[in-house]
């Protein structure tokens, strides 16, 4: 528990920014959507009007521009990418910042065995990515509710349920990469170049067809908007492909952790 408390108050400062960044995206990004309805445009026509790379950019799919959900859909991209690299730098910095800090030594020669403070560790990290998920579905509902005269909780439900999976993918991924790396300062580098790459293919995915079955290499086009949004709901698919690679990247987080010689 004095593990679980030290590291929930390391990270707490930070947690709060990035709960206010959050907002301030939401916000901003639906106070836009107000002054677009308000100037009389249309938001669809405007939208089909621009150049395909640009659209894919935008995150445009088939949502309704005109309504503030369809808007939100557009926005979530990019509520997604921030609470994912949040989410990889949480899973690399929490793992590697005893070596980083040279606190690895004053930790380890506690009465608790390697695996177990690692699992404590990753519990912590889910704690926050879970707490920046809550701020996040509450803004959301708040916000975007302001906005719309229909019911948004389930279409924002949904998308918070994919956001959450891939916040675990990803904060998994930064602690397989920060337990394998024999440099724990470049590990959260690392874990938000290997999420940008699969953030730059999903934009290629919608620029070309050709490339379409590269979607299985992308959590960003695991529970796009577009296709969760309406009705849709997960895909079932991309679910336990998540599960999956959660599982494994767990496993391989103990793992490399547990054997590896420690830069005290």
């Amino acid at each position: 528990m004095n593990v679980y408390l030290r590291e929930m108050k390391a990270h707490r400062k930070s947690l709060i920014i990035w709960c206010i960044g959050m907002i301030a995206l939401i916000g901003s990004g639906m106070g836009k959507y107000a002054g677009f309805s308000s100037s009389g445009q249309s938001m669809n026509e405007l939208m089909a009007e621009m150049p395909k790379s640009l659209q894919a950019f935008l995150g445009i799919g088939t949502l309704d521009m005109s309504t503030a959900t369809g808007y939100y859909g557009v926005l979530f991209l990019y509520i997604l990418l921030l609470a994912t690299i949040h989410a990889a730098i949480t899973g690399a910095t929490i793992i590697s910042k005893e070596e980083r800090d040279k606190t690895a030594e004053f930790l380890f020669v506690k009465p608790l065995p390697r695996k177990e403070v690692i699992g404590i560790k990753l519990l912590a990290a889910l704690t926050q990515i879970g707490i920046l998920s809550l701020i996040t579905w509450i803004s959301s509902l708040m916000i975007v509710g302001h906005y719309s005269d229909a019911r948004v909780a389930g279409d924002i439900g949904i998308t918070m349920l994919g956001m959450f999976i891939l916040q675990v993918l990803y904060l998994v991924i930064g602690t397989a990469i920060a337990s394998y790396s024999k440099k724990p300062g470049k590990a959260a580098a690392i874990a938000t170049a290997v999420l940008l790459l699969t953030f730059i293919l999903s934009f290629a995915i919608d620029l070309s067809e050709k490339i379409e079955g590269l979607k299985y290499f992308t959590p960003f086009k695991y529970f796009e908007a577009k296709n969760v949004m309406d009705g849709g709901g997960l895909d079932l698919v991309f679910v336990w492909i998540s599960i999956v690679l959660i599982g494994l990247l767990g496993v391989v987080t103990l793992m490399f952790y547990d054997k590896r010689d420690l830069n005290v």
